[in-house]
């Protein structure tokens, strides 16, 4: 068998998906085939690139290895492409990129600036998702890193495409000395008293996908503080003063601790969501692997985030 480019497309669609029928719908294949190329790559590499489970696939420690290569392989084939497009334009591009919340953010564009040097990111940080919707929709942004929630998922329209990059459930942020600090992980329904840090409307669905949850927990928050700036909310959950749900990746600060929520009852995707017209069009290929790249290095570098992705294995 000669490993070919599509060949790497293909485990890298499937590390995006995180399972083969995913990945193939993606693709335009069956999953019988698409399973079939897995254990034919397998064979020709010579180790196991993925662990399967009820839940999906996960690359193994080999297998991200051969990731990581063939994302800087494509990255690189897909440079020398577009240098020929880019040839007749000496200014180059400019993509204006917006974000909510997202610590991909950095990493997306540091990947972007070495990878296409032709190409000048601006970045827009917004809040509120419906915000930077309606941005993309009226031409302002060409590309943006979302959040949508189960049963409020993203749909294309004639003007954006979306596509998910990663799928988290949300952990919840305590007080190093609260009651439940040690256990290794926490239920909702053990909340009931605290109060809460809660962020405000995001025009997605939150949070009202953060009350329903609490709510099929047997209770309502009593007390609750909207909060958006996370440097302050960790130093005030540190305090003593509240607790609030937070992304897997939150590194916490002295005097607090992540948590996660037993049975992930609070859920969302990251997604990038880009105009079909304009500059993000030829480079959403690299800014979804770029996106998912990110997300892989962030839960690595993440221990309370790497145990946990662990056991669900």
């Amino acid at each position: 068998m000669r490993l070919e480019l599509r060949h790497l497309r293909i485990l890298c669609a499937i590390a995006d998906a995180g399972s083969l029928g995913k990945a193939a719908l993606a693709l335009g294949l069956s999953q019988p085939a698409m399973s079939t190329q897995l254990c034919r790559l397998e064979h020709e590499l010579g180790g196991e690139l993925f662990t399967r489970s009820r839940s999906g696939v996960a690359p193994t420690a080999f297998g991200a290895e051969v990731l990581d290569q063939a994302l800087d392989i494509l990255s690189r084939v897909d440079a020398l492409v577009r240098k020929g497009h880019e040839a007749s334009r000496p200014d180059g591009v400019t993509l204006r990129l917006g974000a909510t919340i997202t610590p991909v953010l950095s990493g997306l564009v540091a990947r972007m600036q070495e990878t296409h040097p032709e190409v000048t990111v601006t970045v827009r940080s917004e809040y509120a998702i419906g915000t930077l919707l309606e941005m993309l929709e009226a031409g302002h942004l060409d590309a943006a890193l979302v959040l949508d929630y189960p049963g409020r998922e993203l749909r294309d329209s004639a003007t954006i495409v979306t596509r998910a990059f990663a799928s988290e459930p949300a952990f919840v942020a305590l007080p190093a000395d609260h009651p439940l600090s040690l256990r290794v992980e926490v239920r909702l329904s053990e909340l009931p008293g605290e109060a809460w840090f809660v962020t405000p409307d995001d025009g997605m669905g939150w949070p009202e996908v953060f009350y329903d949850a609490c709510g099929r927990a047997g209770f309502r928050p009593v007390r609750t503080h909207e909060f958006l700036d996370e440097k302050n909310l960790q130093a005030l959950i540190a305090a003593g003063v509240g607790v609030s749900l937070c992304q897997p990746t939150m590194k916490p600060i002295r005097g607090m601790v992540i948590k996660p929520l037993h049975g992930s009852p609070i859920r969302y995707r990251q997604v990038l969501a880009w105009r079909r017209l304009g500059p993000a069009g030829s480079l959403a290929a690299s800014l979804h692997r770029f996106a998912a790249a990110t997300h892989r290095d962030l839960v690595m570098q993440t221990p309370h985030y790497h145990a946990w992705s662990r056991r669900q294995v």
